[in-house]
């Protein structure tokens, strides 16, 4: 690999963490973006995802050579996504190149033909002029009419015909105002040739404001007058816009983050303590948009990946809280998240003023409350941010962020929430998104465990698992969720992207805000004891679908 030359604008294999290799693209970075201190890097812009990373030369390897190892060895539909994106992209470019020759040739043989037909024209004129001059003095009549015959010729030709004969450019001399004077090129060539010039940016929109050009990010502001299916039904249809000018909104995604200054990198240092199955995806995607980290794990290991992607380590959580701006935390159960506030070397003891601390763990309204109230009695600001999600949607950065608390520190994180979601909502005081959150679990929860349920029932009546699935796909139920999850069963693949025993938490919790207001939550209660038997069954740390193995002992 020493022996390979890499440049501005090769096409690439990235080696990034423990993701497998993509093809990317080097491009230059954003101006304000510094390159990390050590070894030789180029910034790589990857397609088919939001990701823009700088990567060592040494996890670098040219497109083309090594294009069928890396598709033996990789497989997925997001991977094939990619691949296709570098082809048609290499087929844009191969068509961009292909015009400028014509477009070349096609000039040369014109200027050449311009040029023969002055030479003849002038010969021409030349011939007449000599011929009209000689019979005129055979009879004035005659050469009346003769020159009346050239002149009549001569004034055959339009004004416009005759200046363009006459103009230099016919000699292959452009006017000086006209050097860049060129064939008008399709709107495709002109984004490929954009993209290829100044590393993948597309243009925006006319209409589309340039504040708001991320179409994967928006802000949905729920404590508000505005009305949330207005701005859905506004997102919805920029997302097809930009579908059908780029035909693919992955491609249009990337290039409208950290290349194009969508995304620009809070100068504020962040903390991140938690690096479980959605930290170590959140801390990656932050570091990979150019934000300064320092990391904490309970168990220190887990650090080392990040460290080795240009993360700082923090000894404690005090530590962290105490060297960054802002500290963002995501730990596993409202305990967890009790302890890293107020045990030894806890987040509280590195509180001072203006420090900021965002939660972004999934607890109840009580326990994210009375940790905003200590917070800000040291004088710090407090958001709590719990994410909808799983494994994979964290390490694709496409969460969802329900956020609450003080608004200012909600629009502060905004590159940060960019980085690691798609949407992000605010929805006001403290304790909405707990509430909410646990909502949204308790019905994702409650349909994992009927998906379960109806696979088992269709297994002891003789029934297709199978085609039981295939029906569901094409009917209203149909869902990436629903096709993963029945996948998993199918496959008997438990490997968690979303543990089991935090859904069983997460239901419990809901049942109990359902009490605390006496609202009954039967359906909620069902799912849960289900899910309270794969515990016994030992499945806790298996994937939620493994709530599947209730019902078949």
């Amino acid at each position: 690999m020493a022996a390979v030359s890499l440049r501005l604008g090769d096409l690439v294999w990235g080696k990034l963490g423990r993701y497998p290799p993509w093809p990317g693209k080097i491009v230059n970075p954003p101006k304000d973006l510094k390159k990390p201190r050590g070894k030789k890097c180029f910034f790589v812009k990857f397609f088919g995802t939001e990701d823009h990373a700088w990567i060592k030369v040494e996890q670098l390897k040219p497109y083309h050579p090594h294009k069928e190892e890396m598709i033996k060895i990789n497989k997925g539909k997001r991977f094939q996504q990619a691949v296709d994106a570098v082809e048609e992209f290499l087929r844009k470019t191969k068509g961009k190149d292909q015009a400028s020759s014509h477009n070349s040739t096609e000039e040369k043989n014109r200027r050449n033909s311009s040029e023969e037909r002055g030479k003849q024209s002038a010969g021409e004129e030349k011939r007449k002029a000599s011929l009209s001059e000689g019979k005129v003095k055979k009879g004035t009549g005659e050469g009346k009419k003769r020159v009346s015959s050239v002149s009549s010729e001569r004034g055959s030709k339009s004004p416009l015909k005759r200046a363009q004969d006459q103009s230099p450019r016919k000699r292959g001399r452009p006017p000086k105002d006209e050097k860049d004077l060129t064939i008008p090129e399709s709107s495709t060539v002109k984004r490929v040739m954009t993209g290829t010039v100044a590393g993948f940016k597309w243009p925006p929109s006319v209409s589309e404001p340039v504040k708001d050009s991320d179409p994967h990010f928006h802000h949905f502001l729920l404590s508000q007058t505005e009305k949330p299916a207005v701005c859905y039904q506004a997102i919805t249809k920029k997302l097809k816009v930009c579908e059908e000018e780029t035909g693919s909104t992955s491609i249009q995604a990337a290039d409208s983050t950290a290349v194009n200054g969508s995304i620009t990198p809070t100068d504020k240092k962040i903390g991140f303590l938690g690096l479980g199955l959605m930290g170590s995806g959140i801390v990656s995607n932050l570091l990979k948009m150019g934000h300064t980290v320092t990391v904490w794990n309970r168990t220190a290991e887990k650090c080392d990946l990040f460290i080795q992607e240009g993360a700082r380590l923090g000894r404690t959580p005090a530590e962290v809280v105490s060297t960054c701006d802002i500290t963002f935390a995501c730990v596993s159960d409202p305990k967890a998240a009790k302890d890293l506030v107020l045990g030894p070397s806890g987040v509280l003891q590195g509180i001072r003023p203006g420090k900021c601390y965002v939660d972004m763990s999934t607890v109840d309204a009580d326990t994210v409350t009375e940790l905003a109230q200590v917070i800000v009695s040291r004088g710090g600001r407090f958001l709590e941010a719990p994410v909808s999600g799983n494994q994979q949607l964290s390490n694709d950065g496409m969460l969802v962020i329900l956020a609450a608390g003080d608004r200012g520190l909600y629009e502060d994180c905004s590159s940060c929430f960019q980085a690691m979601g798609k949407t992000s909502f605010f929805l006001g005081e403290v304790g909405n998104a707990a509430k909410m959150m646990l909502i949204v679990n308790m019905v994702q929860g409650s349909f994992m465990a009927t998906i379960a349920e109806g696979l088992t029932l269709a297994q002891v009546t003789g029934q297709s698992q199978q085609t039981l699935l295939d029906i569901l796909n094409q009917g209203q139920l149909a869902s990436i969720f629903l096709d993963q999850k029945c996948q998993n069963i199918l496959q008997g693949n438990f490997k968690p992207d979303f543990y089991l025993k935090y859904i069983q938490k997460d239901l419990r919790l809901a049942i109990a805000l359902g009490d605390s207001v006496n609202h009954p939550t039967p359906m909620a209660a069902a799912a849960n004891e289900v899910y309270k038997r794969a515990k016994a069954l030992d499945q806790s740390d298996n994937d939620m679908s493994a709530v599947y193995r209730a019902y078949i002992h």
